[in-house]
């Protein structure tokens, strides 16, 4: 059995015409006092009676009722001010009312309260020029044909909660003073143009299935679009958000166009939908800016655009191919996700790049002069007039921890306060441009004269971290700051495989000079990681002493000299005779048989004074024994007892020495 609709019973007192069964109340039209029916049924010399009795600026109560084109056109000619010759009304109630044909409010009034609550406009509604005084109320209205709010007012607070705009709703011009409340409401096509909001705005969860025009528009106070959806285009071009702007989990099906605009306060844009293109072109941001687990379907290019400090990209996704050009303090991009191919070109920008995931090629890369703006002028460039403190246009990266580099591509990055622990195939990371690693320690103003303690080479910034903790750290190691993250388990043992693996992806694109700093840190690594054993450990400190692992011609060449001077030194105090031996012939006769037989003696050792034997002759024959022991020749020089030993330790030790020095030379001018 079908149910029987309860009563709609208003709760003032209505006209009630029209009542043909138990059912229906008849007509909710607001009675007209003291008449007791509305103005839309009352007789035709009632109405003019009371018509004639309304002044401009009058309080006016028609709740409910049904207004025809005619009639409405009649009540606001009562209601006209022969000063503006326009309408002007006090408290408008309209609450339920229905119009039937247009409503032309055109340039009226509304000193009190204007309320069109659950009104219905079934032809166009025209409040071009309106000013609404005091609060404009039109909760759940509805529009069907356009509603045309072109250079309205609203001094007062203005609702639409719920309204539904089934044709155009036109607010080109429009200015809120107050708040601007148009939560849950339904726009077809929506034109917000060159409106201006200075309190709050208000679309949360407010569903434009056409475009939604919001370019050249002004948002003084709060910019609320949370869970907002467009179906159409979305275009905010050179619109203005002086406070801040929230965008968040709101769905854009079509193109979002925020090209140009311009946020001097926070903006949001965390959980967001971009299913079409995202044109951030020229965007300015002041402050952060968060896109933070925003899905990009097919941005296409993200940028350029500049903020004035952070931006998110945390956990992010792009589903396409992306070129994002920004220029910010700073990028941060944990677990952010590129499911296609990317290029991130950027300036002014600290990058944290921690447990980003990507499986394509991607490449960060340093812009060395000013992003164009290819919608300006011809040669015109996108102003960073926010990083006039900041010197040079240089990017940092300062974490790749949980990275898979193997599609990694950095040219022209500043590396040394990047974290590079948990990388994954960091040996297959490029390379490119002047890619720079933190150095080791200065010397001191007042150590100046002294011989450097470390030797200049690309280290990592966690060696730094970690070196600044030893109870033995000299100045000049920086330490992690608190935002750095957890290094403080970062030892040799975990560093000594990021060196390696530098190592071999320097290598494997042909630098084999710059890849020899951190084979000389992987060695450092393994020399001080305790957990090795200590013969091998032994054997890296001889290693690191004569020549620097290998890689430190100087040093190797100084053992050698001073190899070479002692051995001289030895062989002229001790290693050569006294004298030089002569052959003697000692004959002897016995019988018919004469034997003359040439004895050599063994070498004697000099006796006399220390600096008599260091004469010219003598420091002649020591050079000749030296230089020939250097390149593993004899001399064939007599010697003293001391002075073969001498030799044999020479020709071990310094040809080794000679070897360490030319390896050193050749790591650095190697092809």
């Amino acid at each position: 059995m079908a149910s029987i609709p309860a009563l709609v019973v208003p709760d003032w007192p209505f006209c009630g015409d029209g009542v043909t069964g138990g059912d229906r109340a008849g007509c909710t039209g607001r009675s007209v006092d003291p008449h007791p029916s509305c103005l839309a049924h009352l007789s035709s010399v009632d109405r003019d009676t009371h018509l004639a009795s309304l002044n401009a600026g009058d309080d006016i109560d028609h709740r409910g009722t049904s207004f025809t084109g005619q009639l409405l056109e009649q009540l606001l000619n009562a209601l006209n001010d022969p000063t503006t010759d326009h309408p002007r009304l006090g408290d408008a109630l309209f609450e339920s009312a229905t119009f039937t044909d247009n409503a032309n409010f055109e340039s009226t009034t509304f000193t009190g309260d204007a309320r069109f609550h659950k009104a219905t406009f079934v032809g166009h509604a025209w409040f071009e020029s309106a000013n609404f005084d005091r609060e404009a109320q039109f909760e759940s209205v509805t529009f069907t044909g356009t509603a045309g709010f072109e250079s309205a007012t609203f001094t007062g607070t203005a609702r639409f909660h719920s309204a539904t705009f089934t044709g155009e709703a036109w607010f080109l011009f429009a200015a809120f003073t107050g708040t601007a409340g148009f939560e849950s409401a339904t726009f077809t096509d929506a034109m917000f143009r060159a409106a201006a909001f200075t309190g709050d705005a208000w679309f949360h969860q407010t569903a434009f299935t056409g475009d939604a025009r919001f370019a050249a528009a002004t948002f003084t106070g709060t910019a609320q679009f949370r869970s907002a959806t467009f179906t159409g285009d979305a275009s905010f071009g050179s619109a203005t958000f002086t406070g801040d702007a929230r965008f968040r989990s709101a769905t854009f099906a079509g193109a979002a166009g925020f090209e140009s605009a311009a946020f001097n306060a926070i903006a949001d844009f965390r959980s967001a939908g971009f299913n079409g293109i995202a044109d951030f072109q020229a965007a300015g941001f002041t402050e952060d800016v968060d896109f933070g687990a925003a899905v990009f379907e097919r941005a296409g290019e993200l940028g350029p655009l500049v903020c004035g400090k952070r931006v998110f990209l945390s956990e992010a996704r792009f589903s396409g191919p992306v070129t994002l050009s920004i220029a910010a303090r700073g990028l941060e991009c944990h677990r952010t996700r590129w499911a296609s191919t990317a290029t991130l070109r950027l300036r002014h920008t600290d990058v944290d790049f921690a447990h980003a995931d990507f499986e394509y090629p991607l490449s960060i890369a340093a812009e060395q002069a000013p992003f164009p703006n290819s919608r300006g002028t011809r040669g015109a460039v996108i102003p960073e007039d926010r990083f006039t403190d900041t010197a040079g246009s240089g990017v940092r990266i300062t974490s790749l921890r949980g990275v898979d580099a193997a599609h990694l591509v950095l040219a022209d990055i500043d590396l040394t306060r990047c974290l590079f622990t948990r990388t994954v195939h960091l040996d297959q990371i490029r390379l490119e441009g002047n890619c720079t690693f933190a150095g080791v320690p200065a010397r001191t103003q007042w150590r100046r004269l002294l011989p450097r303690r470390f030797t200049q080479r690309r280290t990592l910034a966690e060696e730094h971290h970690w070196r600044s903790r030893q109870p033995t750290a000299v100045p000049g190691w920086q330490q992690a700051s608190p935002d750095t993250g957890h290094t403080e388990h970062v030892g040799p043992a975990q560093l000594a495989p990021v060196y390696r693996a530098l190592r071999k992806a320097f290598e494997d694109s042909k630098n084999e000079p710059d890849a020899a700093d951190f084979y000389y840190g992987e060695m450092e690594m393994r020399r001080h990681d305790r957990d090795r054993p200590r013969a091998e450990r032994a054997l890296l400190v001889a290693y690191w002493a004569l020549s620097g692992y290998g890689l430190r011609a100087t040093r190797a060449a100084v053992w050698l000299l001073l190899a070479m001077t002692g051995t001289l030194l030895a062989m002229m105090l001790w290693g050569l005779p006294a004298d030089n031996w002569r052959p003697e012939t000692v004959g002897s006769v016995t019988g018919l048989q004469v034997r003359l037989p040439t004895q050599k003696p063994d070498p004697a050792n000099p006796t006399n004074a220390l600096h008599e034997r260091l004469s010219t002759k003598r420091f002649e024959k020591s050079l000749r024994v030296v230089v020939n022991s250097v390149i593993f020749r004899s001399s064939d020089q007599d010697l003293t007892t001391a002075g073969t030993y001498t030799e044999m330790a020479s020709r071990l030790t310094e040809p080794v020495l000679l070897g360490l020095a030319a390896l050193a030379i050749r790591g650095r001018i190697k092809r």
